[in-house]
C-alpha cells in the first residue's frame, strides 16, 4: 500500500520512487548538510548550498537508490551543490564537521520523545498540533484547519 500511495504522489510532481535501495543510517548525510548550511568564512555555504545537498541527496537515495550516506552520495551531492571536490572531499572524510549539531539535535529530539520522522509541529493559538511519521494530506489540513478555527 505504501509503495502504490508513494509512486503515485511521486508521479503527480515528476518523481519516479524505488523501494529496493539500501536502507541505512543518514547521520552522515544530516552532517554535511548541517555544515554547509551555516556561513562559512570562505566556499559556497547558506541555505542556498544545503538546499542543492539535500536536493541531489533525496534525487540519488529515492530514485537511484544510492546509498543514502556513502561517501560517494555525498561528494556527488556536494559537487553537484558548487562545492569543490577537493573540499568536499575533505570534509566528508572529517567526521567532524557537523557532528556535534547533528548529535545535539538528536539529544533534543530524544528528549522531546520523537521516534518517528517527519515530525512536523503546526503551532496554534490555543492549541499546539505534532504529526509524527508518515501522514495523509488530509491529516495536515485538518490541523491547519482547527488552528484557523481558533484563531478566529
Amino acid at each position: 500500500m505504501y509503495t502504490t500511495l508513494m509512486s503515485a504522489y511521486g508521479t503527480s510532481v515528476g518523481i519516479n520512487f524505488k523501494f529496493t535501495g539500501t536502507i541505512a543510517s543518514t547521520f552522515h548525510a544530516h552532517r554535511i548538510i548541517q555544515y554547509y548550511q551555516y556561513d562559512l568564512p570562505d566556499g559556497p555555504c547558506g541555505p542556498q548550498v544545503s538546499n542543492a545537498i539535500v536536493t541531489s541527496l533525496y534525487r540519488q537515495y529515492f530514485e537511484e537508490e544510492k546509498h543514502p550516506s556513502s561517501n560517494e552520495t555525498l561528494l556527488r551531492a556536494c559537487v553537484e551543490a558548487g562545492i569543490e571536490e577537493e573540499e568536499a572531499k575533505k570534509v566528508i572524510e572529517s567526521e567532524d564537521a557537523g557532528y556535534d549539531v547533528v548529535k545535539e539535535y538528536e539529544q533534543i529530539q530524544r528528549s522531546e520523545g520523537v521516534d518517528a520522522v517527519p515530525r512536523i509541529r503546526i503551532e496554534g493559538r490555543k492549541r499546539d498540533f505534532t504529526f509524527e511519521g508518515a501522514r495523509e494530506v488530509e491529516d495536515y489540513v485538518k490541523g491547519l484547519m482547527s488552528v484557523v478555527k481558533e484563531s478566529s
